[in-house]
């Protein structure tokens, strides 16, 4: 081969690296598994649903803003369009994010990253056969019975009303209502075709100008709670979940595709029991260690399996 036939000759293309991907999805679900954590700490530092939502996506647009005004046209809604962005940020911006820490308020940490992350892809698959009449393949639907029953032995407890668990069930719900919302968040960006960058991006800053009215459903304790509280929140929230996560789990999916990084998921309750016990001192029962052991069982299986029979 001459040089001018070199030099013209296509660069070979680098394999992707697995062990990136893998230290990328696991660094992710650290995160997640932490994030349980750090909003039931804020019950305890005296902040509101309202004043970690609003240190949440104040501190995720002020990260994103300058990616935003470089890659998203329109301003800030990109490729999703006004109507498409409106409707993501009404599922998944500040309610979302009120339902969401207002659930650490009344429950455990563990019982958010159980039942949350072992629901969607249980409430994904029923909206997916009722909506689109997509159906789960064998494999699949045993792994979703295998949640469902770990996710109500783990919250039998809290169900009953124990004096351990008083109050808990409020957060449950709360917990199962996100799954709903996830669930029906992530089936609209699958059939927009909608870019995960984008959409984050476009979400946290179509969601600032509602932090304004927050006050007027929860009241907000921001100026009378410790500073180093304050900060723990906005960095961690907005900083760490809001924008560190996101990148850590889209490169997950570059190296390793789509299915294979979601095997990451299970990890995040483990994640929480052990630094809950750690950080908060709050132990699992025998029977919320039996329940979570089950639904993190079937959410392997559900994820190794084929999607649609």
């Amino acid at each position: 081969m001459t040089q001018a036939a070199r030099s013209q000759a296509p660069a070979p293309v680098r394999p992707a690296n697995p062990w990136l991907g893998f230290a990328c999805g696991i660094l992710a679900a650290l995160i997640w598994g932490v994030q349980a954590v750090i909003s039931r700490q804020s019950v305890a530092d005296g902040l509101t649903a309202a004043d970690v939502t609003i240190l949440r996506f104040v501190v995720a647009a002020l990260v994103l803003l300058p990616f935003a005004l470089r890659r998203m046209r329109p301003f800030p809604v990109g490729r999703l369009g006004w109507r498409r962005a409106l409707i993501l940020t009404a599922i998944v911006g500040p309610s979302y994010s009120l339902i969401l820490v207002g659930g650490a308020h009344f429950a455990p940490a563990l019982h958010s990253s159980v039942i949350s992350p072992g629901l969607i892809p249980v409430c994904t698959a029923l909206f997916a056969w009722w909506l689109l009449g997509e159906r789960a393949s064998p494999g699949r639907l045993i792994g979703l019975g295998v949640i469902v029953l770990g996710i109500a032995v783990f919250s039998i407890e809290a169900l009953a009303n124990t004096p351990t668990r008083e109050g808990a069930w409020i957060g449950d719900l709360l917990f199962v209502l996100i799954a709903v919302l996830w669930s029906v968040f992530g089936l609209l960006c699958r059939r927009w075709g909608a870019d995960a960058i984008e959409v984050t991006i476009a979400t946290c800053l179509l969601s600032v100008p509602l932090l304004p009215l927050l006050p007027l459903v929860q009241p907000v304790h921001l100026a009378q709670v410790p500073l180093a509280a304050v900060a723990l929140q906005a960095v961690y929230q907005g900083l760490i979940v809001g924008a560190a996560a996101l990148f850590l789990y889209t490169q997950a999916v570059a190296l390793l595709g789509a299915g294979r990084a979601a095997l990451f998921l299970p990890l995040v309750p483990i994640v929480t029991a052990l630094s809950g016990f750690l950080l908060l001192g709050e132990k699992a029962s025998p029977t919320e260690i039996v329940g979570m052991a089950l639904a993190v069982t079937g959410m392997v299986i559900a994820l190794r399996a084929r999607s649609t029979a």
